[in-house]
């Protein structure tokens, strides 16, 4: 059994940004935790990752003013509307640090890409 008290790369990354954000981070990391329960943490190009079934699920990331959520494009497309009020790209979106995160939306966006891989 893996020694669970060890801190992994992700919360490494976590604990370089300010508490604020921190908080953030972690939420996020929580969000995607509960939406796809059998995903597992990796680190990929430098920021976290979930991964399903050997394929990138997510990814998220911190800022200075937003953290940043990788859904893939089909992730961000899907979700076009919903999105269309915050900072988003091909592929990526921009939740402001000084907003709520919109967990509701992030779940579904994150059980959306579950169902693309699975």
């Amino acid at each position: 059994m893996a020694d669970t008290s060890a801190e992994s790369p992700i919360d490494d990354y976590i604990a370089g940004f300010p508490p604020e954000t921190q908080g953030v981070l972690q939420r996020m990391r929580t969000i995607i935790s509960e939406s796809a329960p059998g995903a597992v943490e990796t680190m990929s190009y430098g920021i976290p990752a979930f991964d399903l079934q050997g394929k990138h699920l997510v990814h998220f990331g911190g800022f200075a003013k937003h953290v940043g959520f990788y859904p893939t494009p089909t992730g961000t497309e899907a979700f076009k509307e919903e999105l269309s009020r915050f900072k988003s790209g091909k592929g990526s979106v921009q939740f402001p640090l000084d907003q709520p995160l919109p967990e509701a939306l992030i779940r579904r966006m994150v059980e959306f890409r579950e169902g693309e891989i699975g």
